[in-house]
């Protein structure tokens, strides 16, 4: 079992930054890929970004590239998802997730974080 913890959520204005982290316990979680996804209200849950298990590779969805960067520490078997100019449409709970049968994308994870709030406001 993998338990998975999201901290850093908040209130920010827009073209504000803030940085997710998200450690995971009970097992580690090096040799899997990780990931962020997120859901905004009346939405559906969607892809942000994931990371694979040596960091060598990393996805964004289209929404978030050039603004997100996702990072990992194994060493603190932590995952990491700095924002940056940060707009009203990034309003949402973030979900850190994680796959113990993947090691490059994060596909259909099987652990999930309870999620972190962020709010952007314009």
């Amino acid at each position: 079992q993998v338990q998975l913890v999201e901290s850093g959520g908040g209130l920010v204005q827009a073209g504000g930054s803030l940085r997710l982290s998200c450690a995971a316990s009970g097992r580690t979680v090096s040799s899997y890929a990780m990931g962020w996804f997120r859901q905004a209200p009346g939405k559906e849950r969607e892809f942000v970004a994931d990371i694979s298990w040596y960091s060598s590779s990393t996805t964004y969805a289209d929404s978030v590239k050039g603004r997100f960067t996702i990072s990992r520490d194994n060493a603190k078997n932590t995952v990491y998802l700095q924002m940056s100019s940060l707009k009203p449409e990034d309003t949402a709970v973030y979900y850190c997730t994680v796959n113990t049968r993947a090691r490059t994308r994060i596909g259909s994870p099987d652990y999930w974080g309870q999620g972190t709030q962020v709010t952007v406001s314009s």
